[in-house]
């Protein structure tokens, strides 16, 4: 093991190259008709991804964090709400959740990493009005119980699959399961755009016509605006690129988790470390391959020196972020959120990761705890 060699965190060109024509004719098609704003090709990817999800509606939006944002408004979540969400996510998730005025409660996570289902009703008061699961690094929430307590105090089911494209509960693909779903297609997400980009599933026709109103200046039709809305729209060039990938993504979700499978047999005898389970009955699609051990500043130094890229996914819980001072929270009320933040580290996970490359990874680590043994 003394030769050393790059591997990226993500190899955003190499999945380019590997369907470089389609992508090319793609962006070209766009610009040669200077089809820039709305059109067809917005139409033809949200059409083609719900088609593919299974679902009625696809609003298209500028990014992930506006279609969270969006739907809550739309839902009339407004000052003096609550809305319930994972103590455990990038911020979008919560801030979106104070720009319509709401308090965000945050929740404990399970070993899982997604919000524990066994905590939420405690937090729950009259000012409760949604609880958003967040389905983090590609693994799913459970749902059942979720359902269940959304339905029992009639509070509305809000998904973030941000990270978790086409991940399933069951029979049931995440993101059809609550009353609107959130999806970024940030470039180096499991179906990523070239740019910002984002969109909202619904099965509900009168607040998909809400949604598309308000992200579209509050007008469906052009001069027409029925309300102030914003500017959020998902550009044609974006919607281009995410058609012409969206026929591979279920092949490269079958390659993540492959890869995930030769992570976690190869890692399986390092006791110093904690691999990422799957909930039983659900389908993981490893956006994240995320692994725990109490030293992970170490390791992740010493891996970056032999050439292997890694991150961070995220250094510090949301509860106990600067911006949320102001709530008064207490890290003792989020220990296992908390007692994650200095253990967790993202390894290299991409479709086109090969065999070599995780035996390269995974050698190192072992490599790694052996040294320092």
């Amino acid at each position: 093991m003394n030769t050393i060699r790059k591997v990226p965190f993500v190899d955003l060109k190499s999945q380019y190259i590997s369907i470089k024509d389609e992508i090319d004719k793609a962006i070209y098609n766009v610009i040669s008709e200077t089809a820039f704003i709305g059109g067809k090709y917005v139409k033809n990817f949200e059409e083609a991804f719900k088609s593919l999800y299974g679902v009625k509606h696809c609003i298209g939006v500028g990014n992930g964090t506006d279609s969270l944002y969006i739907i809550m408004k739309m839902l009339g979540i407004r000052e003096g709400d609550e809305v319930i969400t994972s103590a455990y996510s990038w911020i979008s998730s919560s801030e979106t959740i104070s720009q319509t005025g709401a308090k965000p409660v945050f929740v404990d996570i399970d070993e899982f990493y997604t919000i524990n289902a066994n905590m939420i009703e405690a937090k729950i008061t009259p000012r409760t009005k949604a609880i958003i699961p967040v389905h983090i690094h590609g693994q799913v929430c459970d749902m059942s119980k979720l359902k269940a307590i959304c339905d029992k105090h009639k509070l509305f089911l809000i998904e973030d699959c941000a990270q978790s494209h086409f991940s399933q509960y069951g029979a049931q693909r995440v993101g059809t399961i609550g009353i609107a779903a959130s999806f970024s297609f940030y470039p180096g997400k499991n179906l990523g755009a070239y740019g910002d980009a984002g969109c909202i599933l619904t099965n509900d026709d009168n607040i998909a016509s809400a949604f598309r109103m308000y992200a579209n200046h509050g007008a469906l039709v052009k001069h027409a605006h029925k309300i102030e809305g914003i500017n959020s729209r998902l550009d044609a060039l974006q919607a281009s690129i995410l058609t012409a990938k969206l026929p591979y993504i279920l092949g490269w979700t079958a390659s993540r988790q492959k890869n995930a499978g030769i992570y976690t047999s190869l890692l399986q005898s390092v006791e110093d470390i904690e691999l990422p389970a799957v909930r039983v009955n659900t389908s993981h699609t490893f956006h994240l391959y995320v692994i725990k051990t109490s030293r992970r500043d170490e390791l992740k130094a010493y891996l970056g020196e032999k050439g292997i890229e890694t991150a961070v996914h995220y250094p510090t819980a949301l509860p106990n972020l600067e911006c949320y001072r102001h709530l008064d929270l207490k890290q003792d009320d989020y220990p296992v959120a908390t007692g994650n933040q200095q253990m967790l580290l993202s390894l290299p996970m991409y479709p086109e990761l090969t065999q070599d490359d995780i035996e390269y990874v995974t050698g190192h680590i072992m490599e790694f705890f052996k040294i320092k043994k």
